[in-house]
């Protein structure tokens, strides 16, 4: 066995392979963006800011949630491209944003791969936001951490296209394909609806408020 090891490794491209690291797999096919999840401080404590998008964009009019967008190829990397978005958006500079940790990458079933910040607004009079925000959303963060969301499913099942190679594979048009239960978060403030990817970020950092 050691013979075949150091064999493998004399060879020039399995060689290679030694010092490879783990990437998500075909996300070079996917979208990826960067969102920030932006604290400010008041008299009252800490608050969450939403953004409500613009009614006159294109993509997720009138929804609720965090600035941020496409990282683009000049960016050094998602946490610039999030910062980057969040100033044009809120009509910052980098040095109104100070960054407190990255949370967890999310890979959304919908070829998406979102890098979520969390960072501290210093100065919320300092926002001046764009055409592409409706308005800013301020949700204490006391009340977050306190109210449980409403938690509801979403069934996801495969559609198959009319060439689909039955044939190749075992049980034909009888496979069982599986059905998904995907979660879908919906926190409620004053009128204010927050679910989606949105909520599940929120949700994961609020977790990581109570366990640290």
């Amino acid at each position: 066995k050691r013979m075949e090891r150091d064999f493998l490794l004399d060879d020039a491209k399995l060689a290679k392979l030694v010092a490879r690291k783990a990437a998500i797999m075909n996300q070079n096919k996917m979208a990826k963006s960067a969102v920030i999840l932006p604290l400010v401080k008041s008299s009252e404590g800490y608050q969450v800011l939403f953004e409500k998008r613009s009614m006159d964009l294109r993509h997720q009019p009138g929804e609720i949630c965090f600035p941020g967008g496409g990282i683009e190829d000049n960016d050094a990397g998602p946490m610039e491209a999030a910062i980057r978005e969040t100033c044009e958006e809120l009509g910052l500079v980098t040095t109104d944003i100070e960054m407190i940790c990255p949370l967890d990458i999310v890979v959304s079933p919908f070829n998406a791969i979102i890098y979520p910040f969390a960072a501290y607004i210093l100065d919320a009079d300092r926002i001046n936001i764009n055409s592409e925000v409706e308005e800013i959303i301020p949700i204490p963060l006391d009340y977050l951490l306190h109210k449980p969301p409403q938690i509801h499913q979403l069934l996801v099942s495969i559609q198959t296209t009319e060439d689909f190679p039955f044939h190749l594979i075992p049980q034909g048009h009888n496979y069982p394909f599986r059905k998904i239960n995907y979660p879908q978060i919906f926190y409620q403030y004053e009128g204010t609806v927050v679910w989606g990817l949105t909520a599940q970020i929120l949700t994961h950092f609020l977790h990581l408020l109570r366990i640290g």
